[in-house]
């Protein structure tokens, strides 16, 4: 008997403060159109002071059980993917268990910054298909306005907060589910786009620092690796994908991407120009916004592909 880690249900939240690119040039030295040319992006939203990341994920878990016709209580498995916890510990992801009033089965968070939904995807269908849960919450929420300097025009214009979510639930005598991932990490870009604080370090939350140049060039080259093999070990060619979600860092990064796949853009989901980068977030964004809207279809074929600190990267592939 085969199991196979199914999505049943998806949803999303954005925070209502929207913060446009001509906002942001008011305080600095920036314009829409130097944004919009370097990053295809147009606006962000940001979470209210009081909204904390549990809230969004909340909301966004709560639409995911409304559209699977499942209870809280139906979920034995959350993890969650975030680089901005509520505290240090314990896990947000308990926090996120009670606030929807689920006490039993286990909950836990997963660090691999934008690229942390395609790891807890990979982590979640593991541990489904050994039994050890019947469904899972799988949860990107990024409070990333809080880790930003608001004066450095370099990482303030690129980010924004915001919650998906999926439920995957372990079903036999399917095709659909998750077909296979790829994950990967080189520490050797550890110092390229990290966070200037941490318990160990420096005691305080710290701010976003990157170089830009080398993420840049590192992501384009990863990301392709990422999605070759994939392909090549599963025994998928690309004409056969349907569909690219990819991680919403960079419009050029995306479209570089999508031309390797031989994809054209109209099957490629964008969700950048109006949400920026929401690192962990951005996946389960974009995926839910695409089956609300009936872009993706049950049968589809999805990969799904991601880069961020550390580096770390990766990618799934998804029968919806």
């Amino acid at each position: 008997m085969t199991l196979h880690s199914v999505i049943v249900g998806t949803g999303s939240y954005l925070p209502k403060k929207r913060v446009s690119n001509d906002d942001l040039s008011k305080t600095l030295e920036t314009s829409h159109e130097w944004i919009v040319e370097r990053t295809g992006i147009c606006a962000r939203h940001l979470a209210a002071p009081d909204e904390l990341t549990s809230d969004m994920a909340v909301a966004a878990s709560n639409k995911a059980l409304e559209a699977a016709s499942l209870a809280p209580q139906d979920i034995d498995m959350i993890i969650l993917a975030t680089s901005t916890p509520d505290h240090t510990f314990p896990s947000t992801a308990t926090r996120i268990q009670s606030k929807l009033g689920i006490s039993t089965g286990f909950a836990f968070d997963q660090a691999a910054v934008c690229s942390g939904f395609v790891f807890a995807l990979a982590t979640a269908d593991a541990l489904l298909k050994q039994g050890m849960a019947k469904r899972a919450l799988v949860i990107g929420a990024e409070a990333m306005s809080r880790i930003l300097d608001w004066n450095d025009r370099s990482t303030a214009v690129l980010f924004g907060d915001g919650a998906g979510a999926v439920i995957l639930e372990a079903q036999t005598d399917t095709h659909r589910g998750i077909i296979g991932s790829l994950l990967r990490t080189d520490g050797c870009g550890y110092d390229h786009l990290y966070v200037d604080g941490g318990p160990s370090t420096s005691q305080r939350t710290g701010i976003i620092k990157m170089n830009g140049r080398e993420v840049f060039r590192n992501a384009v080259h990863r990301l392709g690796e990422a999605v070759d093999d994939i392909l090549k070990i599963h025994g998928i060619s690309q004409e056969e994908i349907d569909w690219l979600v990819p991680h919403q860092a960079n419009k050029r990064i995306i479209d570089a991407t999508a031309k390797k796949l031989g994809l054209p853009d109209e099957k490629v989901i964008h969700t950048g120009a109006d949400q920026a980068n929401t690192s962990a977030a951005s996946i389960p964004l974009a995926l839910d916004q695409a089956i609300r809207d009936g872009r993706i279809r049950r049968d589809d074929l999805v990969l799904c592909e991601a880069f961020g600190g550390g580096f770390a990267w990766g990618s799934n592939i998804i029968r919806i």
